[in-house]
This record gives structure tokens, sequence and C-alpha cells, in this order.
């Protein structure tokens, strides 16, 4: 049977709940999960997917704000996609990111993610496109280009890159995308 994932919004997760995301992200990322990446992951809408061992997969999608032609859109950024290592290639991931893409479609302009070398893969094989124009965030002093952000940097639907090659995303503390 193929487990479905629970959506959830993080005020409605219980402390033991959130403990069990921590820890599951902490291990995926080999503990390159630091306090702003969990913060990021935080206010937003959470897909978790339990088995028999407990919580096998999870990702969040959460508000943020992206300038592209001249307009502030409202974004679905997907932050901590994580599956358990015993049951990587199983398919969770993409149960997991298919639950946010509808979120994504129902709630904001497009979706967009900072994609590792290992989550690349994932992604495209979902329609999500790299980015092709520039990246920036809009820091306390002006627009700040994130050159290192270009090419990982994926979105979907992605909105026209020929109406407009940059994408300025809002400030946050710690890695900005």
């Amino acid at each position: 049977m193929t487990p479905r994932p629970r959506l959830a919004h993080t005020a409605d997760l219980a402390p033991g709940e959130l403990a069990a995301v921590r820890v599951l992200l902490d291990d995926a990322f080999d503990g390159d999960f630091s306090d702003d990446d969990w913060d990021h992951t935080l206010g937003g809408l959470h897909a978790l997917v339990h088995d028999g061992r407990g919580l096998a997969a999870h990702g969040a999608v959460v508000m943020r704000r992206v300038r592209h032609a001249g307009r502030w859109r409202r974004v679905g950024y997907v932050e901590g996609v994580a599956v358990r290592s015993d049951v990587r290639r199983t398919g969770l991931g993409g149960l997991v990111m298919g639950a946010l893409e509808t979120a994504v479609t129902r709630a904001y302009d497009f979706g967009a993610l900072s994609a590792s070398a290992d989550g690349a893969a994932l992604y495209a094989s979902r329609g999500w496109t790299a980015w092709s124009g520039r990246i920036l965030a809009l820091g306390p002093g002006g627009p700040v280009r994130l050159a290192d952000e270009e090419g990982s940097t994926h979105v979907w639907p992605a909105p026209d890159a020929a109406e407009d090659p940059e994408l300025l995303f809002d400030w946050r503390d710690g890695d900005v995308l």
C-alpha cells in the first residue's frame, strides 16, 4: 500500500512531531542543517510520510516574496525535503513533492527551491527547471546578486525569463536561498 503524505501547517504539528522532523533533516543533511535552515522550514505547510518506523519523508512549502517583471509575486518556496536513508529511492520524495506542488498550484504564483546536487534530479524529473537568469535578494543595502545560487535555483512552473531575466527574492537570515 502506497503511503499518503499528511499535510499540516507548522502550527498544527505537536512538539514531538517537529522534533522528529528536525532529527530527519539533521540526519539527511549529514549535520549540515543549521538553525537558520530550520527556521526557514517553519511557518508553512508540511508534507509528512510515516511508515512503521516513524517519519520517513518530509518537505515544507513556505511563502516568499519574489519580484519578477516589475511585480512582487507570492511564491511557494520549498524547504526541508528529506527522506530517511533506509527508504530513499522508493518514491517517497516524489510523494512529498506531489503534495507540495498541489499547494503551490492552489496558493502561489509559482514555486521555487534551491536544489542540492543530490536533489536536482528529483526536481527535474517533476518538471522543475533551473532558472536561467540572474538571482538576487533585496538586502538591507539594496539588491545583492547571488551568483552562487544561479543554476541551482529551480522554479515551477517557470515564469517567463524572456520577459525579465531576474528573480529578486526577499531577504532572510542565514542562506538567503
